[in-house]
């Protein structure tokens, strides 16, 4: 028996995955283009959400995840709260798969004020607001957020990815240009992609490149828009904001900074990345954040000038045709702004917790990449099946976190993602990362991934090949060969 099964359901397991990677040699066989010549059945059969190329991926995903035994990591089900610790299926883990970062989800006074939200306001606003108008806590939270960075106004959205994509994609026209950080977030990438205006990026946090892009094409577009992170989430390093402010201003530039991670976290009493380098906020043109992380709550924002904002409110997609915000949830959004503002130990504390994690594992030969220990610390494990693997059986010994491999970070750069806390303990990192370390080694010694696993699949499924090819003979009306290419 293996992780509690017998030899017969191992064989049946096998026997799936087998038939998984069939149907992948299957698929490379027989295109999935329609041929020149279609049939309605044909067409019936295109609307099977099966012949997707999106579903075959993830087909041949679980077939390889079969054959070596791995459970999914992703949709456990949390029982009650989730912050330093998580409860499922009644056992108690050390969380690192949160982004409560000050430790407010959950906190009473961030909960009385949502509770008194639904007393006064109801639970939705039911409509959009320019249709359903707006409650004053809208008002309030906006006006707190402006203050914050010291800007004209802001705007709140119902998501936070949803505010970069409608912002980002409608804002700028035909002749402009978008430039963005190659290691931006989906919803900033995605947002490009949606605009009329041409689009680049740039190697991630390099300046030189930036600078030899603005030099060759700024004369080429009218209005140019530079997007980065303020804390980037996947490998927890910082944009470079001085050098930004001073190559926008050089050439003539706005500059939109993404706050989703660095609110909160970065700076002596978390404002964010302009105070982690002491700078003005009022240098950056657009600020933009999100209120589920340090703020425990959900949606996003932008900061900005009056015009700017203005604009957004009768032309962003994402807010003219959205719900208004939940009144509890602007209600916690503030709550949790006025915790962060009033106790400032709660940032160091994070500080503090980051920086153990980071040095333990240095200690421990970990390679923890740019992170600089503010509340996202790293572990690259290179390969994304042994990663998987380790994230497995560190969750066996009671830590959750969660794997993160290609395509969302580049190729032989998986990793684990550890997302720190205020509340986490000493205790807790120090037997984590000896965890870490232990669980490595064991897979390394036993010379665990991709390359050794994709042998032994291959040589699995060998005997099945002669049957796909007769299979596909049949479909094609005559001889073929296969060419069987890398995992």
């Amino acid at each position: 028996m293996s992780n509690g099964r017998t030899l017969r359901e191992e064989s049946e397991l096998k026997r799936k995955a087998m038939l998984e990677m069939a149907h992948d040699l299957r698929s490379r066989v027989s295109p999935s283009t329609p041929p020149a010549t279609t049939s309605p059945a044909q067409y019936q059969r295109l609307t099977d959400f099966g012949t997707l190329d999106l579903y075959q991926e993830m087909r041949k995903v679980r077939a390889i995840a079969d054959v070596v035994r791995l459970e999914s990591p992703f949709f456990r089900i949390h029982d009650g709260q989730s912050g330093a610790t998580c409860d499922i299926d009644g056992r108690t883990y050390t969380n690192f798969a949160s982004y409560d970062y000050l430790g407010l989800n959950g906190e009473p006074s961030v909960g009385a004020a949502a509770k008194a939200a639904i007393d006064t306001y109801g639970t939705s606003v039911s409509a959009s607001r320019p249709t359903a108008g707006d409650r004053p806590l809208h008002r309030r939270l906006e006006r707190r957020i402006a203050d914050h960075y010291q800007a004209e106004d802001a705007l709140c959205f119902v998501s936070g990815h949803a505010t970069n994509v409608s912002v980002i994609g409608e804002l700028l026209g035909n002749g402009d240009l978008i430039l963005f950080d190659a290691l931006c977030h989906n919803s900033i990438a995605l947002g490009t992609k949606l605009s009329p205006a041409a689009r680049q990026s740039f190697p991630h946090n390099d300046m030189a490149a930036l600078r030899a892009i603005l030099e060759t094409s700024r004369r080429k577009f009218n209005r140019v828009l530079i997007v980065v992170e303020g804390l980037y989430s996947m490998d927890g390093d910082v944009a470079p904001l001085p050098e930004l402010i001073d190559l926008k201003t050089r050439y003539g530039a706005w500059l939109m900074v993404d706050e989703a991670h660095s609110l909160g976290v970065l700076g002596e009493t978390g404002r964010g990345v302009f105070e982690h380098f002491g700078l003005s906020p009022q240098a950056v043109d657009i600020w933009m954040g999100t209120l589920s992380k340090a703020l425990s709550a959900c949606g996003g924002y932008i900061a900005g000038c009056r015009t700017l904002i203005e604009i957004l409110r009768f032309h962003a997609s994402a807010f003219m045709y959205s719900v208004g915000m939940a009144p509890p949830v602007a209600a916690a959004a503030l709550a949790a702004l006025d915790l962060m503002q009033d106790e400032p130990q709660r940032v160091a504390a994070l500080h503090r917790i980051g920086e153990r994690f980071v040095t333990a594992c240095r200690v421990a030969g970990l390679n923890t990449g740019a992170s600089i220990g503010r509340g996202i610390g790293i572990v690259i494990v290179g390969d994304s099946l042994k990663t998987a693997k380790l994230a497995e059986n560190l969750f066996a010994r009671d830590i959750n976190t969660v794997p993160v491999t290609y395509p969302a970070v580049p190729m032989r750069a998986a990793r684990l993602r550890f997302f720190l806390t205020a509340k986490h303990t000493d205790d807790q990192v120090d037997t984590t990362v000896a965890a870490v370390r232990e669980e490595l080694d064991k897979l390394e010694a036993s010379k665990f991934g991709l390359a050794t696993t994709a042998a032994a699949a291959i040589a699995s499924i060998m005997d099945a090949v002669a049957l796909i090819l007769l299979d596909a003979s049949r479909i094609v009306g005559g001889s073929v060969s296969v060419v069987i290419t890398g995992a």
